[in-house]
């Protein structure tokens, strides 16, 4: 993979990083290699490229630049978040025992719980905020940790930095799933994390227009073990994909400035409402884990949590009663989503898991996007003024 400068600043290394004018045509943006296959000079003979599974221009391009985001030294890129982490737990073998946090999105416990225990994996899942929870939960066939930081959806937050140097002393690849931060607010690598994982359909990509993944490493031997199995299963992106993702990145310094702008301001607005009973969001002195989040993080996001006085039925009303803010699953988006986690993103968990870490009937999520902040504050006015 080429090397970038990666003394440069971010925004010119989300507009520049693996993107050099076409060398034939001298186009700015990277084409979209929308091709198959490629002509061989001899059998064996060729430019690097051979079949689209395994590489294609417009996907290496990609994967260059979500490197130099991340501070990493390669890149691989996936269909879906859930094909990277389908990737990284092909690393393992039956019997190897995962620890991971115990709080994490329902898609990833589904694939961990339905997918992967009944082939022989071992999960256990932990309160990893209190990082001698970890020691305690190691065990001799422990091969992986799973962080999430900030967690969804109770945002709760992990030490990257002492959870990886735990691992690392045990011999345990250390895994931190950044979608909520993005590489523009949180660089586990940087932390001591062997890898990272991005469900790009968020943020890296912000325009609900794409569903993707990726894994950023450092280690060459992680790299090609994890490469061999981007080939092998074949859960790669269409050139198509790689170029909208790419598309997005280079707005991503500016989006997750503005998603943090919305996101302190409409915090603050809800912990002050009247009918909200709490506010989790990492950017408030209430939050247990303020200090953490100004270590490790640069911004603190536009994911905010909430609790609406009342139950499922006063959250359904709020929720119906929106109008700029749409009721959907995913985030990140440019627009505002809001979500009920424990119907819809969260409803793979066990009810009484969901209860031990206070996913309730009244709980809400919100993905705060980039619109005008004073519309959103009037739409969430006029849906509380409903309930």
């Amino acid at each position: 993979m080429k090397e970038t400068n990666t003394k440069l600043g971010f925004g010119t290394l989300a507009i520049h990083a693996g993107q050099p004018p076409e060398p034939r045509t001298g186009a700015v943006m990277t084409p979209i290699f929308q091709t198959s296959t490629y002509a061989q000079r001899s059998p064996g003979e060729h430019t690097g490229y051979e079949y689209s599974r395994t590489d294609n221009p417009t996907r290496t391009a990609y994967q260059e630049c979500l490197a130099a985001l991340e501070g990493g030294k390669y890149a691989l890129a996936f269909a879906s978040g859930l094909a990277a982490n389908d990737c990284i737990l092909h690393l393992l073998k039956p019997g190897d025992h995962v620890v991971c946090g115990d709080d994490v999105y329902g898609g990833t416990f589904r694939i961990f719980d339905k997918v992967f225990k009944p082939m022989g994996l071992e999960f256990d899942y932990v309160d990893l905020t209190k990082p001698e929870n970890l020691d305690k939960a190691i065990r001799p066939n422990t091969k992986l940790l799973w962080m999430e930081t900030p967690t969804n959806p109770t945002l709760k937050l992990v030490d990257i930095e002492k959870l990886a140097k735990i691992a690392r002393a045990k011999n345990v690849i250390s895994a931190v799933d950044n979608t909520f931060m993005s590489s523009f607010f949180q660089k586990p690598l940087a932390f001591g994390a062997d890898l990272v994982v991005h469900s790009v359909t968020k943020y890296m990509n912000g325009h609900s227009d794409v569903v993707g993944g990726a894994i950023i490493v450092n280690s060459d031997d992680l790299y090609q073990r994890l490469k061999f199995y981007q080939n092998a299963i074949g859960a790669v992106p269409a050139p198509m994909d790689c170029f909208l993702v790419m598309r997005g990145l280079k707005t991503l310094h500016l989006r997750m400035e503005r998603h943090d702008q919305n996101g302190r301001a409409i915090a603050a607005y809800l912990e002050k409402h009247p009918k909200v009973e709490k506010v989790i969001y990492p950017g408030l002195t209430s939050h247990p884990q303020h200090e953490l989040a100004k270590k490790q993080m640069t911004g603190f996001g536009g994911m905010i949590t909430f609790y609406i006085k009342g139950g499922l039925k006063e959250s359904r009303t709020f929720l119906e009663s929106l109008q700029l803010f749409t009721l959907a699953e995913s985030l990140g988006g440019v627009e505002s989503l809001i979500e009920h986690p424990a119907i819809m993103t969260h409803a793979s968990i066990p009810a009484e898991t969901r209860k031990e870490l206070g996913i309730a009937d009244n709980m809400i999520r919100v993905s705060c996007g980039v619109e005008d902040l004073v519309d959103l504050r009037n739409d969430l006015d006029q849906a509380f003024a409903r309930v």
